[in-house]
C-alpha cells in the first residue's frame, strides 16, 4: 500500500481541515509514493523513536506531535529536528503528523470515553458546519466524587503516575472537563462550562492557584501522561483500516522521572 493510500484511510476520519491555524499537520518528511508494508506511532519523534522506527524497518513514521513546527530555513546535522529529518530520509521513511486534527476528532471524545463521561459536549469549540466538534470534553458525573476520588480515577484510567492536584481534596466534584495536552488556555472554557475540575497537563503555581481561587480544581496529570492514549488508539485504527500493514507501537516512556 502506497504512502498516500494510508494518508487517504487516516484522513478518511481525521481531515486535515480541523487542524487548528497554527498546527503543522500531514505529510512533513519523505515519499507520497513510498510502498508503505510498516508503520511505527509514537507521540513525539524523538531521537530514540527515529532510531527505534529505523532499527525495525518501518516504512512510516506517525506522530501525534509534529516535528516541525516553525518554518525551517535549512535541514543539516547541526541541530537535533534537522538530524531527525536527515536520518528519516536516509531510511527513506515517510513522516505523517496528526496534531489538533486528531485532538478534535479523536482524542476529545476518547479521553472522555476513558473517563467515563456520558453525554459529553464539545469543551472549546473549533469547528462548526453544523455540528459542533472541538478541543476537550465535559459532562456531569452521576454521582458526585471528592477530588481525591477524581485523581485517582484519573490514575486508573490513564496510568500517567503521580498527579498533581490543585484544590481541597475533601472538594464534591459533579461536573469534570478533560482536555488533554497543555491545559493552560482551557481554563476559560472549563469556568464557561461550569465545570468543577479540569484533567489536563502543563499547569504552572500561578496558574493552578489562580484556577482554584476561581472555583475551578485542576488535575494535572501531564501532557505526556493522558495524550499517550493516542498511540494505542491510532494502532487500532490502522489495523482495522488498512489491513495487511504491520504496525508497531511505541512504548508508553514518560518523558521524565519524579525523584
Amino acid at each position: 500500500m502506497l504512502c498516500q493510500e494510508i494518508i487517504d484511510i487516516i484522513e478518511k476520519s481525521y481531515p486535515e481541515k480541523y487542524a487548528l491555524d497554527w498546527d503543522n499537520v500531514g505529510l512533513l518528511a519523505g515519499r507520497d509514493d513510498k510502498e508503505v508494508t510498516r508503520i511505527y506511532i509514537a507521540l513525539d519523534a524523538t531521537d530514540e523513536v527515529v532510531e527505534a522506527a529505523a532499527e525495525q524497518g518501518a516504512d512510516m513514521l506517525i506522530t501525534h506531535h509534529p516535528l516541525i513546527f516553525g518554518g525551517l530555513r535549512q535541514v543539516t546535522n547541526r541541530d537535533f529536528i534537522g538530524r531527525r529529518i536527515i536520518k528519516l530520509l536516509q531510511n527513506d521513511i515517510s513522516y505523517y503528523a496528526m496534531h489538533t486534527n486528531y485532538d478534535v476528532l479523536g482524542m476529545a471524545d476518547l479521553s472522555g470515553r476513558m473517563l467515563h463521561l456520558h453525554d459529553a459536549e464539545v469543551l472549546e469549540v473549533t469547528w462548526d458546519d453544523g455540528s459542533q466538534e472541538g478541543i476537550g470534553r465535559v459532562a456531569d458525573l452521576e454521582e458526585s466524587i471528592s477530588l481525591a476520588e477524581c485523581a485517582e480515577a484519573v490514575k486508573a484510567s490513564f496510568n500517567p503516575g503521580p498527579v498533581k492536584v490543585f484544590g481541597e481534596l475533601g472538594r464534591r466534584i459533579k461536573r469534570v472537563a478533560i482536555s488533554p495536552g497543555a491545559g493552560k488556555s482551557m481554563i476559560g472554557a472549563a469556568l464557561g462550562k461550569k465545570a468543577d475540575v479540569l484533567v489536563t497537563g502543563d499547569i504552572d503555581h500561578h496558574t493552578g492557584i489562580d484556577a482554584v481561587a476561581e472555583g475551578l480544581c485542576i488535575i494535572d496529570a501531564g501532557h505526556y501522561g493522558v495524550e499517550h492514549i493516542f498511540v494505542e488508539d491510532m494502532k487500532r485504527y490502522l489495523e482495522e483500516h488498512a489491513q495487511g500493514i504491520e504496525v508497531a507501537a511505541a512504548p508508553i516512556r514518560h518523558p521524565f522521572v519524579i525523584i
